[in-house]
């Protein structure tokens, strides 16, 4: 009879623990919705509590699995901001594109164009 079950590599500097322990991965995470996303976090929470007590190495996974929550969380709340002020006329800052500070205070191309900064000049003719 053949195994049918998908071999784990091996690494001789991995810990025995983490070898068993599923990684969460961001693309899973990403299809959730955001209250599935709370419950989860509030598992590894729980999780992660419980690993400090009796001090396994699984605890380094676990708080990564944390970080991944979140930042999936925070990604999908700054994207429905992008949304959200698409069409607005001022965007909060985070929002704005970074670039420089001497490109951001320069001129506008609108306003670089325009000839309204000086009034026209007469010149005279003396005769």
């Amino acid at each position: 009879m053949v195994n049918m079950e998908p071999e784990i590599p091996r690494n001789p500097r991995c810990s025995h623990a983490s070898l068993f322990q599923v990684k969460i991965k961001c693309s899973e995470l990403r299809l959730k919705k955001k209250e599935d996303l709370t419950k989860q976090l509030h598992a590894l929470k729980t999780e992660l509590g419980a690993l400090r007590v009796s001090k396994l190495s699984k605890i380094r996974v676990v708080r990564k699995s944390i970080a991944r929550v979140y930042i999936v969380m925070h990604q999908k709340q700054k994207e429905n901001l992008r949304k959200f002020y698409r069409d607005k006329k001022y965007k909060p800052l985070d929002l704005r594109p970074k670039k420089t500070r001497a490109i951001r205070q320069r001129l506008t191309p609108h306003e670089a164009t325009t000839d309204e900064g000086l009034p026209m000049r007469k010149f005279a003719i003396k005769a």
